[in-house]
């Protein structure tokens, strides 16, 4: 007797449901890979954002850094002048105009420290080239070693950085005499 065409779809459908599910599973691997990839490059993309975004940062504190010192550095000539101002009111008689003066000067100095002006201490310290400028020289005695002993022009960093090296007049360190 032969098959219904009722009974032969279901027959059929037996025999294509393997398949059929074979098919299945390999889209499922498929795109369980497809999302590791997307996962692993999502990751690197995180990963790549946050460096660039901490580089930034970093490179806007440069450019702050870079600009307020430019500024600071132009400061300095009116602070230099303010202190001239001090000294030759120092031998006037006019006390109310020293005053004045004195509190522009520790207005300004005040301001230009808390931004992270420091004064480089210079008197009776050894010699640095990177700190100082060896303006004029003088003989010193033996052994020890070169030291600053006067300030010409006071020098400054900024953040811890020289903008302006000190000019000193340094005692050499003469060598020693044999006998």
């Amino acid at each position: 007797m032969s098959e219904t065409p009722s009974e032969e779809k279901v027959a059929g459908d037996q025999t294509e449901a393997p398949e059929v599910e074979k098919g299945y599973v390999t889209l499922l691997a498929e795109l369980q890979k497809k999302n590791q990839q997307l996962s692993t490059s999502l990751k690197y993309l995180q990963a790549d954002f946050e460096n660039y975004r901490k580089r930034a940062e970093k490179e806007m504190k440069e450019v702050e850094v870079f600009a307020a010192s430019r500024l600071v550095t132009k400061l300095l000539s009116v602070l230099d002048e303010l202190e001239l101002a001090i000294s030759n009111a120092q031998s006037s008689q006019d006390s109310t105009l020293l005053d004045g003066i004195k509190m522009v000067y520790k207005g300004l100095s005040s301001v230009l420290e808390k931004e992270g002006l420091q004064r480089i201490e210079a008197v009776g310290k050894p010699f640095d080239p990177d700190l100082h400028e060896a303006v004029e020289t003088v003989a010193g005695d033996p052994g020890g070693e070169a030291t600053v002993v006067e300030e010409i022009r006071k020098g400054f960093l900024f953040k811890n950085q020289v903008i302006r090296p000190s000019m000193v007049k340094v005692k050499l360190v003469s060598p020693a005499v044999h006998e």
